[in-house]
């Protein structure tokens, strides 16, 4: 097999002025390495230069073949060019791996030289090795030095390590530092990671009340400025808040004297999160106008303060979160189309405390450590205490309304209740009983707001018909399908009858409150 060595000509170290080593010279010279031809990469401006170092070559080393090609560069900082003319020159070659070895010399070249050299070896563009040469290390090495740097996949999986080393650096992160056992969430963490440190588009969060929005938002935003993907600050704008005449003032910024509103000057959140995160929670509460404006700002880098004939450029990443699900936002009118679909490119879906139990023993750590750092005092369970409240809260029964809000409080009530720092048994029925009561209360509030969509008195019916209903309206809103909502009502008693029609059992259900299955399942 023949050596073939390709490199561009040193302008200045292949002159050997200041120095006796001279690289494209000396690498032909090497007792072990010999070489049969060498391809010299050159522009006319140096050509008497070229036509020197191949003299050199020949009469130092005779059985080396020397070949100069010509290949003007404009610029050779210019990454642009040197790539595309280096590219141009692979395609052409006609490289013959059955008979040659073909080695690219670093060592000569600008350093935009050397980063496409590399990035062409490593792609297979051109099929070859990268040679690294150096000047003589005493009388062992009079010509000097070589080195074959071999991309082998060794270094390619210790470097691969390090990346996943530093994404589950990055997922431990978003997760507050809590381990999880649960598959989704794992999933839905190392998805969201990678979204935050590559794109700057912006993410939805969605999910029930207390699931950690705001938290992961904060989170989200810590990472994004470690990865110096922004530089300015998290502004959390909850737009429940945004309401009324001011409210365009509050988010887009006012100039003075401005007609119907208070002459006094602001900046605005825009202006306050430039180069930074604006975290809107509860996007769905905030007015169509202020929608169409943001959608304007998020799609032109551009805004009007208002009372401003002049535009103000905004430069600032979006994170918005929302209780309800996409599809319910559309259909209830709560959120303008375009917006939607602007917002629809990263949306993450975070679980309820109750679709990850095999977390709860992880998350009351969690909550007990921050109870303790705000108390002062270290506290703990007695071992009966403990087993009772995990045994409650994994308890599927359990639906944990509140989410993280109710864990959270429940731990610090504990704690702070807790004598000479010990959580017993006694305190722990206490506390399930709390628990238990204000779900009990918030489950049939929340019934009544549900079926108030739907009936015009709820409030008159009695409370086992008006739990039931409830309860069927949810299972009709999860599913798709008439026939699949009676599947799910009806599994088990179906089991026992010869005719298995859910659907008409279901519809007969309903009309006997004067509803149907379009009204209930489209609110």
């Amino acid at each position: 097999m023949r050596n073939v060595v390709i490199g561009f000509l040193g302008a200045t170290l292949d002159q050997g002025r200041r120095r006796s080593w001279r690289p494209s010279v000396q690498i032909c010279a090497q007792p072990n390495f010999p070489i049969d031809r060498l391809e010299l990469l050159h522009d006319r401006r140096h050509l008497l230069l070229a036509e020197k170092v191949a003299r050199d070559i020949v009469a130092l080393s005779p059985q080396t073949e020397v070949l100069l090609v010509d290949m003007e560069l404009d610029n050779p900082w210019d990454f642009q060019e040197v790539y595309g003319k280096l590219y141009d020159f692979a395609e052409s070659y006609g490289f013959d791996e059955d008979r040659e070895h073909y080695y690219v010399h670093l060592t000569t070249g600008t350093h935009v030289a050397q980063i496409c050299w590399f990035l062409l070896t490593e792609s297979r563009h051109i099929p070859a090795s990268l040679l690294q040469s150096g000047p003589p290390r005493g009388e062992a090495s009079p010509n000097g030095t070589i080195d074959v740097i071999d991309l082998d996949l060794s270094r390619y999986n210790a470097l691969q390590r390090r990346f996943e080393a530093e994404a589950r650096e990055h997922s431990h992160m978003l997760r507050g530092g809590i381990p999880t056992r649960n598959a989704a969430f794992h999933g839905l963490i190392e998805r969201l990671e990678q979204v935050v440190t590559r794109s700057d588009e912006p993410v939805l969060l969605v999910g029930e009340a207390g699931v950690g929005k705001s938290t992961l938002a904060q989170r989200i935003y810590e990472l994004k400025l470690q990865r110096r993907r922004v530089k300015g600050r998290l502004v959390h704008v909850n737009c429940s808040g945004l309401q009324g005449a001011h409210a365009m003032a509050a988010l887009f910024g006012q100039r003075r004297n401005v007609v119907g509103l208070a002459g006094t000057e602001r900046a605005g959140f825009l202006s306050e999160a430039e180069g930074g995160v604006l975290f809107l929670d509860d996007i769905d509460l905030l007015p169509h106008p202020e929608q169409a404006l943001l959608l304007d700002a998020l799609e032109s880098g551009r805004y009007y303060p208002v009372g401003s004939d002049t535009a103000q450029s905004c430069r600032f990443q979006l994170i918005a979160a929302s209780s309800r699900d996409l599809s319910t936002l559309g259909q209830q009118g709560l959120m303008r189309p375009d917006l939607l679909a602007r917002l629809a490119i990263w949306v993450f879906h975070l679980p309820p405390l109750r679709d990850r139990r095999e977390d709860m023993e992880a998350e009351l750590t969690y909550e007990l450590e921050e109870a303790e750092r705000r108390l002062g005092s270290k506290i703990g369970f007695n071992v009966d205490a403990r087993t009772r409240y995990l045994h409650f809260a994994k308890d599927p029964a359990m639906k944990w309304l509140g989410n993280y809000r109710d864990l959270s409080a429940s731990a610090r009530r504990l704690c702070t209740l807790a004598e000479r720092g010990r959580i017993t048994l006694p305190m722990v029925e206490t506390e399930i009983g709390t628990l238990t009561r204000q779900w009990a209360a918030t489950q049939r509030d929340g019934d009544l707001a549900l079926l108030a969509e739907i009936l015009p008195d709820p409030a008159g019916m009695d409370e086992f018909d008006r739990a039931q209903l409830a309860a069927v309206v949810r299972a009709c809103r999860e599913a798709s399908s008439l026939s699949a909502a009676g599947r799910r009502l009806f599994a088990f008693s179906r089991q026992e009858k010869v005719s298995q029609n859910d659907a008409d059992r279901l519809r007969k259900y309903l009309a006997r409150f004067g509803l149907n299955w379009e009204r209930v399942a489209g609110g």
